[in-house]
């Protein structure tokens, strides 16, 4: 499927294109032995650690504290928000997070890339001094390699730098491994081609001995991210659990910051709802002229 794609463009849509189907076809292979999809990847643990992950610089300060005290209080030890959209408001945004977490709640922050190096790097020690922050994640826009490594190499020691969520290709990761622009990198099943492209990444990961971050799409991630031996943790994504939970039946639920495979499920474990799918239908346009 990569080579047929390779004239058409293999990063991007084509490359989740490919994802789809690569997820199909293990779906469909664990399903037709009748084995749960984390068995038939012999998984190596019955659960993956989640974080809390919203945030989002449009909400108001009492929607971001409810947010994210929520899931503390429903028992995820740590959150994720976004920063950098706009820089002045970020340190009452950031207080009011802490503020509703506490202390022994981990706080993430994702920049989106939004900052230049040295003003990331500035970031990094204030968000590190003053908040408690143990995750930066894309200080600086994702294929500035230099900028990454700045951050992570002049930055506090205790904060971690992760990048990775934006890869297609193997090559992706390679570069991002290979110029130390990381502490932990992220891939998304959903792009970085499927279950066998992420399983790809988790190896060059491991092999470079760095851990791996599973970066959104929840449902789908778990089954692959318990075969990964050097796993961090797995986004566990606002609008794609809603989403998740809206469109299937199967889905899953964090239980002390972790979320547990279905060991009686085959297959990935979801059902398409096709009721709850049916009101979102796009008519073909020979249905439209009728």
């Amino acid at each position: 499927m990569g080579a047929a794609l390779r004239n058409a463009g293999r990063p991007g849509v084509g490359s989740m294109a490919l994802a789809a189907v690569d997820i199909a076809l293990w779906d469909l292979k664990a399903r037709l032995l009748e084995q749960p999809l984390a068995a038939l990847l012999d998984a190596m643990r019955n659960e993956v650690p989640v974080y809390g992950s919203g945030g989002f610089t449009s909400y108001s300060d009492r929607r971001l504290a409810e947010q994210l005290g929520g899931w503390v209080e429903e028992g995820i030890p740590r959150v994720k928000m976004k920063i950098g959209r706009d820089a002045q408001s970020d340190p009452t945004r950031l207080d009011a997070a802490r503020s509703a977490i506490g202390d022994k709640a981990e706080l993430f922050v994702d920049a989106n890339g939004a900052f230049e190096p040295k003003e990331a790097l500035d970031w990094a020690h204030r968000l590190r001094r003053e908040w408690g922050v143990s995750w930066f994640e894309e200080p600086v826009p994702s294929a500035d390699f230099a900028g990454l490594r700045l951050v992570r190499e002049e930055g506090p020691a205790d904060l971690d730098v992760a990048a990775g969520e934006y890869g297609y290709v193997l090559a992706d990761f390679r570069n991002l491994l290979e110029a130390g622009a990381v502490d932990c990198l992220q891939a998304d099943v959903t792009r970085c081609g499927g279950i066998t492209g992420l399983l790809q990444v988790a190896e060059l990961a491991g092999g470079s001995g760095i851990d791996l971050s599973g970066h959104c799409a929840p449902a789908v991630s778990v089954p692959a991210l318990c075969a990964v031996e050097r796993l961090r943790h797995l986004e566990w994504f606002h609008d794609h659990v809603r989403i998740e939970g809206l469109l299937f039946d199967g889905t899953l639920d964090p239980m002390g910051g972790a979320v547990h495979p279905d060991s009686r499920a085959v297959g990935h474990g979801l059902t398409l709802r096709e009721d709850a799918v049916e009101r979102y239908r796009i008519p073909t346009l020979e249905a439209t002229r009728r």
